[in-house]
């Protein structure tokens, strides 16, 4: 029960919501995270590092460069199936199907 606690609160913020989506496809380190989500190189440290105490995501160092990846796959699955029910409560045509109706998937 205490682990869902946490992980539910980890992705109660926006950013690390964020960082979660653009660590969805891959390992990426900070500066390209930061670009990614708009935000400064310091934020996206200080939520990787909370994330990283959370078992959200973990590292690994190659030269002077830190990599960031998902560890935990629940986290983003609850993100991804969030968003998808948020699109398709708020009324109109999700994004996703955008792409579907104009045929460029």
């Amino acid at each position: 029960m205490e682990l869902a606690v946490e992980i539910f609160s980890m992705l109660a913020d926006a950013t690390r919501v964020r960082i979660i989506l653009a660590l969805k496809d891959g390992e990426q380190p900070v500066s390209a995270l930061a670009e990614s989500i708009g935000k400064s190189p310091a934020a996206v440290s200080q939520h990787l590092a909370k994330m990283r105490l959370g078992r959200l995501v973990t590292t690994r160092q190659e030269g002077t460069r830190v990599f960031y990846r998902l560890e935990n796959e629940h986290a983003r699955q609850l993100v991804t199936d969030a968003i998808f029910q948020a699109e398709h409560s708020l009324g109109g045509i999700p994004r996703h199907h955008h792409a579907e109706s104009t045929g460029k998937a």
